[in-house]
């Protein structure tokens, strides 16, 4: 795995490459961290761009822990599972305050940060320190259930496969292990059609013996995801054309995002609760967005302001100020259907 990593590394913004970490290069904890955090349930691709705004803007875990929340929120939008940006605020500023800016090496420190779980305690470990951490990500259970033809299904083989995993970690460059195996399983040992045949473990892969590696790692089925509905408002303050905007609590879906006021989101219809008393149309169309335990369904309306109405909900934030790209995914769709409604100033 070493010798095929040596080779075939993929070059990410944040690694160390091989070369690089042999030549005594020593990969910086905060990148390492900043990294993990950001691709939980996230795409390399889809990281790329935020880690680079991210580490341009704020470049040391000192500078992250001085920033106002709001920006860090704003440039984590549409990255998603926000209590994760959260977090991440929380742990620079304990590292910076409580650490001197420094990044615990071993495990047991690690997991008393906030926001840094088991998977990315072991990351931390192995990748910015080169400790022999057991670092098992979906990529990693992947090779290893089809390494060793594992048939028990996920998630009641994660034990199975963590133990495996745990068994051929070695004490040699144990980080560029791990993402020598993570690289394995994002290029050659894919969820679709592996290329089993460009893979360095093939003469010793059980799955593909027996023929079932493209079905491995076996899944139990997921239930059905509810549905919940609710309705959004989205407004403009006549003369200077700013929008009626609330920052949604920190706790709780989508916490601490801009937003437009709104209902709750219930299973039926919610009855409706505009942030003031206005004409309020309703937009054809509806905004659908899937979140990880449930579907969403919002109907928007949208209305015009004089600005002495009395409000129950948000403030008028000024037309020059609102970036769209600062609301979080399914704001940012209903900003998109509603923006050139003529009642809203569009064409």
């Amino acid at each position: 795995m070493l010798d095929w990593y040596d080779v075939h590394a993929r070059s990410l913004p944040w690694r160390v490459a091989p070369a690089d970490r042999a030549a005594g290069v020593v990969p910086a904890p905060y990148r390492v961290w900043l990294s993990e955090i950001m691709l939980q349930q996230t795409t390399v691709a889809a990281v790329k761009d935020y880690f680079h705004r991210f580490t341009t803007r704020w470049p040391t875990v000192q500078a992250l822990a001085m920033a106002e929340d709001a920006d860090v929120m704003g440039e984590w939008a549409g990255l998603g599972y926000y209590a994760r940006a959260r977090n991440l605020l929380k742990c620079a500023r304990v590292v910076t305050a409580d650490l001197g800016g420094v990044f615990p090496s071993d495990r047991e420190s690690l997991l008393k940060l906030p926001g840094i779980g088991p998977y990315t305690a072991a990351a931390v470990g192995a990748i910015a320190f080169d400790r022999a951490e057991v670092v098992v990500d979906g990529n990693v259970e992947r090779v290893m259930a089809r390494l060793h033809d594992v048939e028990t299904p996920l998630p009641a083989a994660k034990p199975e496969l963590t133990a495996l995993a745990a068994r051929h970690t070695p004490d040699r460059r144990p980080g560029d292990y791990a993402q020598a195996v993570m690289d394995l399983g994002a290029t050659i040992c894919t969820p679709k059609s592996p290329a089993c045949g460009l893979c360095p473990l093939i003469a010793d892969c059980d799955g593909r013996r027996a023929g079932t590696a493209p079905e491995l790692p076996r899944k139990t089925p997921k239930a059905a995801k509810p549905v919940r509905q609710g309705t959004v408002y989205l407004a403009r303050r006549r003369g200077d054309g700013a929008w009626l905007l609330e920052r949604r609590p920190d706790r709780g879906l989508l916490g601490g995002m801009l937003g437009w006021p709104g209902t709750d989101w219930t299973e039926t219809q919610p009855p409706a609760l505009p942030p003031a008393v206005a004409d309020w149309h309703v937009l054809p169309g509806e905004v659908r967005h899937t979140f990880t335990h449930f579907h969403l369904i919002l109907t928007l309306r949208v209305t015009m302001l004089d600005g002495t109405e009395p409000l129950t909900a948000g403030r008028f934030m000024p037309a020059e100020a609102f970036r769209p790209s600062d609301l979080p995914t399914v704001m940012r769709k209903a900003f998109d259907l509603a923006r050139t409604h003529p009642v809203l100033g569009g064409p």
